[in-house]
């Protein structure tokens, strides 16, 4: 009976971990290894590019960035062993922890580092507002924003269609900080805008560069498939909503996800529910018997409606 004993409480006491516990290493009393920037560091650039060794038995790692005042400007988690972050001019404090599923390191001794902003453009970077990397989206006068940089007294511009490769925008002398592209020529696609800023002594190595997709074409019709038209379902009862689409034949294939309505009008008049699904299922009950008809339409990622899908009538008893 005692040994009886003896092996349940060894059970139960595994029973308050979880799988994720028990197979994670334990790194609580690791620390990171920083790289860069040391200790004192002084940079000459609007970008800092923080670097440290991998910790065996982290999958992820926290980086905190302090300003002069002691006050928490980043608190960023990456799976990445760097990272690289646009930062006025100042002092600063860095540190870098390793965590896991179910453990953390102990963060890295803070290093202390300051930035400057030279008129030598060559070490820095520009840094893009928007449109947001690889946005997609279902008008051709996008606008492109950056931040002004230092020094800078103009900006080379440059739009790139990515599948063909040919260049369908530059302007080697904008001095504001956006663009409008009003392009007529502008068709659906992907595309990736180059910015380089410039002064009459140096300018940036690197492009700085995002992408954007443009989508004006709206999404095909669904088509439902279960529950059949004319069916009935039991009251209270979950069940399970699918449907088909054709695929999609545009040059930018943007995301699609669905709206979902339900009404009790066949006009769809008032539309009683309206969910929302990322696949082309969807489960539903009813708690009211009655007749109802479900339909569906497709939107995508940059804003495109597709038209409805044919109403089915299904009844709840």
């Amino acid at each position: 009976m005692k040994t009886t004993n003896k092996i349940i409480l060894v059970l139960l006491s595994f029973l308050t971990y979880s799988c994720e516990d028990i197979l994670e290493e334990d790194i609580s009393d690791d620390t990171v290894q920083i790289l860069s920037p040391t200790n004192n560091s002084e940079i000459e650039s609007n970008v800092v590019s923080f670097k440290w060794n991998s910790l065996k038995g982290s999958d992820k790692y926290r980086i905190q960035v302090y300003g002069s005042d002691q006050i928490l400007i980043l608190d960023s988690l990456t799976t990445k062993t760097a990272i690289t972050l646009p930062l006025e001019a100042g002092d600063y404090v860095w540190r870098v922890r390793g965590e896991n599923y179910a453990y953390e390191s102990i963060y890295s001794f803070p290093s202390n580092f300051s930035t400057t902003i030279s008129k030598d453009l060559s070490n820095q970077q520009v840094i893009l507002k928007s449109p947001e990397n690889d946005k997609f989206v279902n008008f051709i006068n996008v606008t492109l924003h950056w931040d002004a940089l230092n020094y800078a007294s103009s900006y080379n511009v440059k739009v790139v269609n990515t599948v063909t490769g040919r260049e369908v925008y530059s302007n080697p002398n904008i001095t504001d900080t956006s663009i409008t592209l009003n392009l007529l020529t502008l068709e659906d696609g992907n595309y990736e805008w180059r910015l380089k800023a410039k002064n009459i002594d140096s300018e940036t190595k690197q492009y700085a560069a995002r992408k954007f997709n443009i989508d004006t074409t709206n999404p095909n019709q669904p088509k439902n498939i279960l529950p059949a038209d004319n069916s009935t379902q039991t009251i209270n009862s979950s069940m399970n909503y699918t449907w088909s689409i054709p695929n999609d034949v545009g040059s930018a294939k943007s995301p699609i996800s669905y709206i979902v309505e339900f009404s009790n009008d066949v006009d769809f008049n008032i539309i009683m529910l309206t969910q929302n699904s990322d696949s082309t299922t969807l489960q539903q009950s009813f708690s009211t018997a009655g007749v109802y008809y479900w339909r569906i339409r497709a939107i995508d990622g940059a804003g495109n409606v597709g038209p409805n899908s044919t109403k089915f009538k299904f009844t709840v008893k």
